[in-house]
């Protein structure tokens, strides 16, 4: 990035001024934006979600001007290295989500014979769930059911990873001793 010096390819945004069929307002212009959705569409997102791509692109630009950083000196190749891990972003999203759809099938599965049984332990759990405090209810959806690592909840949440291993710890132990309470296990 140049500091202080005249930036080249900054598009109508950093210019202020009207290309074409762009306002002084988009961070993008159109050649920009063509390349942005090229980079999303290579990178296996799907046509679908090209347009929440680009926009993404445009909120990352708006957000970097706005926290007071400079802009890019090449608006084009930062907005192309910017959809190119949206892209895999996206692929990381599906994963996840795939992994999570797999985990709520296995636990669809009974794993007691009665239907009755699974019923009230599912209704057993949502109630200890319900009975925790929000923090603590967070973190344990987030690590078992969102099936989220230590560490990333932390950064999500912005709170140390010992916090997060503290809630789980206390939530954990909560859910299990209203378990064993209830009779349900």
């Amino acid at each position: 990035m140049l500091r202080g010096g005249a930036r080249r390819d900054q598009g109508a945004y950093a210019a202020g001024t009207d290309r074409g069929d762009r306002t002084g307002d988009d961070p993008l212009d159109a050649a920009q934006e063509r390349r942005v959705r090229a980079v999303l569409a290579l990178g296996g997102v799907p046509q679908s979600d090209l347009p929440d791509g680009v926009q993404q692109v445009r909120l990352r630009l708006l957000e970097r001007t706005a926290s007071g950083r400079e802009a890019p000196r090449d608006v084009s190749a930062w907005a192309a290295v910017v959809a190119s891990n949206l892209a895999m972003d996206w692929h990381r999203a599906k994963r996840r989500q795939e992994r999570l759809g797999e985990r709520l099938a296995a636990l669809r599965e009974p794993a007691h014979p009665s239907g009755e049984e699974t019923s009230l332990l599912s209704l057993a759990v949502a109630q200890g769930l319900d009975g925790l405090p929000a923090a603590q209810r967070q973190v344990l959806v987030l690590r078992f059911f969102a099936d989220l690592p230590v560490r990333a909840i932390a950064e999500e949440l912005d709170i140390p990873e010992g916090t997060v291993k503290s809630r789980l710890h206390t939530a954990v132990r909560a859910l299990r001793d209203r378990l064993h309470e209830d009779e349900v296990v």
